[in-house]
């Protein structure tokens, strides 16, 4: 039994982005990558139906999610820093 291929999301956009353009016929685009037509139009349909939401702001790109990871880890570290500061500043308690 033939093992399931795991795509890439860079080759998935590249398939669809060649579908959309419609240089290529489905057929002929099947060939050239070696998948079924039926996952190429999956694609097509995935990659048309999410454009708007990049652009509303729903999906971020990979530097937006990073730039909002670092803000979210350098707020816990600010939190965790004074609270480190407080506990230093208490007497000890013998």
């Amino acid at each position: 039994m033939a093992k399931r291929k795991n795509h890439s999301p860079l080759f998935k956009a590249k398939v669809a982005l060649s579908a959309i353009k419609g240089d290529k016929t489905l057929p002929e685009i099947s060939k050239i990558y070696e998948i079924h037509q039926s996952l190429i139009s999956k694609w097509k349909k995935e990659a048309l139906d999410n454009f708007q939401g990049i652009f509303t702001g729903e999906i971020k790109s990979q530097e937006n999610q990073d730039k909002t990871e670092k803000a979210e880890l350098y707020k816990k570290i600010g939190e965790l820093q004074v609270q480190v500061d407080f506990l230093k500043s208490l007497p000890s308690l013998r």
